[in-house]
């Protein structure tokens, strides 16, 4: 705690405990005010893999069925850290989660990798393979 929510005043004292949490009375303003809780805290390596994902063109939802992270920590995450996706409508993203052997066979194929962007990321012992397609007409 390092100033009141309402002044920003540092001067301010203890003013007993409510659920647990102790409360705090501002001497400028006299404003009641409790420490705010922590909440979960969730790993930076999720919060970065969810970012990357947005910007590859990745739906909340499906951002969340991949890291196991809330849609709306996501969206909060986005709003928060002004993420803005850069818009083309030629293109779309299709992604999939393989195993090394499954990325080491889709790499042989030629024909995967033709005419189009590719990226693979790690997700712990997995890998996901997003790839840019043509939208087709």
């Amino acid at each position: 705690m390092e100033s009141c929510p309402n002044c920003s005043s540092t001067q301010f004292t203890k003013s007993g405990i409510i659920k647990n949490r102790q409360r705090y009375k501002c001497k400028s303003c006299g404003y009641y005010f409790t420490v705010g809780k922590l909440g979960k805290q969730i790993d930076d390596y999720y919060v970065n893999k969810a970012l990357q994902l947005y910007l590859e063109g990745l739906t909340y939802r499906e951002i969340e069925r991949i890291l196991g992270v809330s849609h709306v920590s996501v969206m909060n995450w986005v709003r928060k850290y002004n993420i803005k996706r850069p818009y083309n409508s030629k293109y779309h993203p299709t992604y999939r989660i393989l195993n090394r052997d499954e990325l080491e066979k889709y790499f042989l194929d030629a024909d995967n990798i033709t005419g189009a962007g590719v990226l693979v990321t790690e997700l712990g012992d997995k890998f996901m393979l997003i790839k840019w397609e043509r939208f087709r007409e």
